[in-house]
């Protein structure tokens, strides 16, 4: 993992800027996420939206006129050597299994790119597409909202040396990204969290699942063991009752807990010895988190990035080493599964 950081960190630095003028940018995809980013690129100082792109012609248009932009019909009239319109950058907010095809196209027009999450459904596929960016020296950034959590923020500056790490995130059925299993709509997001936390080489996953609603994996829980110790166990539910999104990171600073919804992140830890004392005494207390909309704070981060040639905090790279573990949470759920029909 640690030479694969090290290539993006190098491949950053042969990056063109945008350093003067309004960044343009175009959003692909304008359903419900997509529309979002519109909104919130348009309202930004600096930044124009040129674009809305979809292949819904009237859903497109509708965006296009509440955002005061050109609509597009696909990625190609967008990247195209004769485009009516040109940007320097893109939001990519379609499918999962749409990711290789128009990132591939606005990739390989030059475009710097923001990936909503995975990076593509399969390792191949990822690969190629973080390879195509590097090759054309432009930024790729993934969609992991979560690493722009404030509390997220917080606990990556306090956690030290994780030893144990869980994470439970359960949601109620939504009817949305069916397209992909539960694996890579929910818990690619803790994979990548776990991942930014314990800076060691992944040596072990042990994964169960079940399908529950659609045709894949619905609820899923992996155990990552990691050389040196660390352990997390990480769980992923798309048909719970309700919404439930806490990580638990227990380390050589005490116990961390963090709500992902309001942000607030809780602290156990040793007061120092007295003299007198046979075992300090646990101070619990409440770390000022200034709570921010991720997402707000995601597109911030990408512009910035864009404009300054700077690497992402989470890279194409990063992106492609979470798909890779989810693909092994994947083949190791497949496993169990058909053990226990063979049983």
């Amino acid at each position: 993992m640690a030479a694969t950081v090290k290539t993006a960190a190098a491949a950053a630095a042969t990056v063109a800027t945008v350093a003067t003028g309004p960044l343009k940018v175009a959003v692909i995809g304008v359903g419900n996420l997509g529309a979002i980013h519109a909104d919130i690129y348009r309202r930004m100082p600096e930044v124009q939206l040129a674009a809305v792109v979809d292949t819904d012609r009237a859903r497109a248009r509708a965006a296009a006129a509440r955002y005061g932009c050109v609509a597009l019909d696909s990625a190609e009239q967008l990247a195209g050597a004769r485009a009516a319109v040109q940007v320097d950058a893109v939001s990519i907010v379609v499918p999962t299994t749409a990711h290789r095809a128009v990132a591939e196209t606005v990739l390989g027009a030059g475009l710097h790119a923001l990936l909503e999450k995975p990076v593509a459904e399969n390792v191949a596929d990822s690969r190629a597409i973080v390879e195509l960016a590097a090759a054309r020296g432009v930024i790729l950034q993934i969609g992991h909202l979560e690493r722009f959590n404030a509390g997220v923020m917080k606990l990556a500056e306090l956690a030290d040396n994780p030893r144990f790490i869980e994470v439970h995130r359960l949601d109620a059925f939504a009817g949305r990204a069916t397209d992909v299993d539960v694996v890579a709509d929910l818990m690619i997001h803790d994979i990548d969290i776990v991942l930014s936390l314990v800076r060691a080489e992944l040596k072990q996953v042990c994964a169960a699942g079940a399908r529950v609603i659609t045709e894949h994996i619905d609820i899923a829980n992996a155990r990552l063991e990691f050389v040196g110790g660390a352990v997390a166990n990480v769980t992923a539910s798309r048909v719970s009752r309700s919404r439930f999104r806490r990580i638990r990171v227990f380390s050589g600073c005490g116990y961390l807990g963090l709500n992902f919804t309001d942000q607030q992140l809780d602290h156990v830890f040793p007061a120092p010895v007295g003299r007198d004392a046979k075992f300090p005494k646990l101070v619990e207390r409440r770390v000022a988190v200034e709570p921010q909309l991720p997402l707000n704070a995601e597109l911030a981060h990408f512009v910035d990035c864009v404009r300054h040639g700077r690497r992402p905090l989470v890279a194409g790279e990063d992106g492609l080493i979470a798909v890779q573990v989810a693909q092994q949470v994947r083949q190791k759920i497949s496993e169990s599964i058909a053990d226990s029909i063979g049983g």
